[in-house]
């Protein structure tokens, strides 16, 4: 019962949070400023979860591993194909190929 109160909790909690935004700048323009550092906020928040992923596997630092080399793959198959479903298999793919061949 206690795990479901502290769901419900955080969940009115955020929506209040969301909703209080929307309510209080209703009617305003904001700053062209504010506006454009708004539009980064998705790219560093991705950002934010998938470096350190891609740089430290089971609490140890590598700066050349295979999850950094997939993950530049990935990237550059994104880069150029602009397709979720190649860059997915070209980055999974190359991180399993990579774990049968031993380098983990």
């Amino acid at each position: 019962m206690k795990v479901w109160l502290v769901i419900v909790g955080v969940g009115a909690v955020s929506l209040l949070l969301r909703a209080s935004s929307l309510v209080l700048l209703r009617g305003r323009t904001l700053p062209p400023g504010l506006l454009g550092s708004l539009g980064l906020v998705p790219a560093a928040v991705l950002s934010a979860l998938v470096v350190p992923e891609l740089l430290v596997h089971g609490g140890d630092f590598r700066p050349l591993g295979p999850r950094l080399v997939a993950g530049a793959a990935a990237g550059l198959i994104a880069w150029k194909t602009r397709n979720v479903l190649w860059t997915l298999l070209g980055g999974l793919g190359l991180l399993f190929g990579f774990g049968a061949l031993g380098w983990h």
